[in-house]
Formats: C-alpha cells, sequence, structure tokens
C-alpha cells in the first residue's frame, strides 16, 4: 500500500523560504505523477504543483498553478520515492496545510490523485 510522507512545513515571514519534502514508500515511484495540493483556511483544497514524465523519456516535466509560478519549483529527489517542494517569496496567501498527493499515472494532471500524504502545515506571517 502506498504511503506518503510530508516535511518540511514551519512558521516563516513573508518573503522568506521554506523547502517541504516527500516520501513515498510501497509504489514504484518512477514511474508515478507526484503534486503538492494546499488548503488555505476556510477554502478549498487546491492544486499547486505536479511533476511526471508525462510520458517522455527525456525527463520530468512540470506544473504549476498560476498562483505559484515563478516562486516554486518542484522536484524530485535523488530517491525515486521523494519530490520537494522549494517555495520562495512567499506570501500571506500562501498559508495553509500542504499535501503531497501521487497516482500511477505517466500524465502530468491537476486532479484524480489517488494517494495522499497526512499533510504539513505551513504558515507565512507579516
Amino acid at each position: 500500500q502506498v504511503h506518503l510522507v510530508e516535511s518540511g512545513g514551519g512558521l516563516v515571514q513573508a518573503g522568506g523560504s521554506l523547502r517541504l519534502s516527500c516520501t513515498g514508500s510501497g509504489g514504484t515511484f518512477s514511474g508515478y505523477t507526484m503534486a503538492w495540493f494546499r488548503r488555505a483556511p476556510g477554502k478549498e483544497r487546491e492544486f499547486v504543483a505536479a511533476i511526471s514524465t508525462n510520458g517522455h523519456t527525456d525527463g520530468d516535466t512540470t506544473d504549476y498553478a498560476d498562483s505559484v509560478k515563478g516562486r516554486f519549483t518542484i522536484s524530485r529527489g535523488n530517491a525515486e520515492n521523494t519530490v520537494k517542494l522549494r517555495m520562495n517569496s512567499l506570501e500571506l496567501d500562501d498559508t495553509g496545510v500542504y499535501y503531497c498527493a501521487a497516482v500511477d499515472s505517466a500524465f502530468l494532471i491537476r486532479a484524480g490523485y489517488s494517494y495522499w500524504g497526512q499533510g504539513t502545515q505551513v504558515t507565512v506571517s507579516s
């Protein structure tokens, strides 16, 4: 059974940076599409970023929500079962619980993920 665990959340001032990590077990993650979502207080969970081979053989492709494009970077870790999210220039609206997600698919998607972590809190203060 696939299990995802996030780490790296915390409290940071606006304009600062954080790096989140997600470690998976129980699956062949090199072939999975992996993503980050977040849920802000009082709002629905929303897509943040995803990484996938998208059917290509020459490396991963990535996708970002417009609200984080240029500030956040998703990447795979050295181990195939890890994915990271580097968050720079953090804004108050980036506050929320960040969830790692995975799906046994090679396609870059924003919905339909099968596996979810428990989440890690990110709080951006002024």
